[in-house]
């Protein structure tokens, strides 16, 4: 039976694999330079244009322009204007969009297995709270409930443990019974580097606010997979 295509795709031809296996159709999509990592700064939620150009380091203006047209042109992510008083345009990812998020988990766990892969470069509050989700051990987890909440810089995320499962997200942070206020590559140099608490925070970089317990079993549960080879 002859297959015939059914959807007209805003793609340009010259950039295309013209293939018909799914996973270089996934790479016409979002295979350009800076398109996944546009992605995953929206896994948290929406963004302004000014958000997402803050948080990825390296790419212009123009650039994130069109890599933004090219995503929404292909139904990945969409623009709305907030309600006032906001009254401001963001991006967001569609339904559709969202359902990558599995991708980036798998990606990142295998690529962390890199010896390339250098944990100390910078990394954005959306990038650590993802990795969360990657890098989550459920069994030394297991039986621990809690609600932990991070305030890095100007982002403020909620992770919550339950039933062997982590989840993270944008919110509030003010009924976590832990409270950590620390930029994301400090929080990463604690929860992936190992680095005492006491050290961060004898520096001022890391300040732990209610049960601080409950933050040092949290570190306990993630180790960065081993590298290949």
């Amino acid at each position: 039976m002859k297959l015939e295509k059914v959807t007209t795709e805003p793609l340009s031809r010259a950039r295309r694999y013209h293939d018909a296996c799914g996973a270089a159709h996934g790479l016409d999509l979002v295979g350009e330079r800076w398109a996944l990592l546009v992605i995953r700064e929206l896994m948290m939620g929406p963004r302004r244009f000014s958000d997402l150009r803050k948080d990825l380091c390296g790419v212009s203006a123009n650039v994130l322009t069109q890599r933004l047209e090219g995503l929404e042109a292909s139904g990945i992510l969409r623009r709305r204007k907030l309600p006032p008083p906001a009254s401001v345009q963001v991006y967001e990812l569609t339904d559709w969009g969202y359902e990558i998020e599995p991708v980036f988990m798998v990606l990142g766990r295998w690529a962390a297995r890199s010896p390339q892969h250098d944990p100390a470069l910078p990394i954005s509050a959306v990038s650590i709270m993802q990795s969360f989700k990657t890098m989550f051990d459920a069994d030394r987890a297991r039986g621990a409930t809690m609600r932990l909440g991070f305030a890095l810089d100007e982002d403020r995320m909620v992770v919550t443990m339950a039933d062997g499962r982590l989840d993270a997200r944008r919110g509030e942070v003010a009924d976590c019974e832990v409270i950590v206020r620390a930029p994301a590559r400090v929080i990463a140099a604690a929860v992936y580097g190992k680095v005492p608490l006491e050290a961060l925070e004898a520096d001022g970089a890391m300040v732990i606010e209610g049960r601080r317990a409950t933050f040092e079993r949290f570190v306990d549960f993630f180790r960065l997979p081993q590298k290949a080879g």
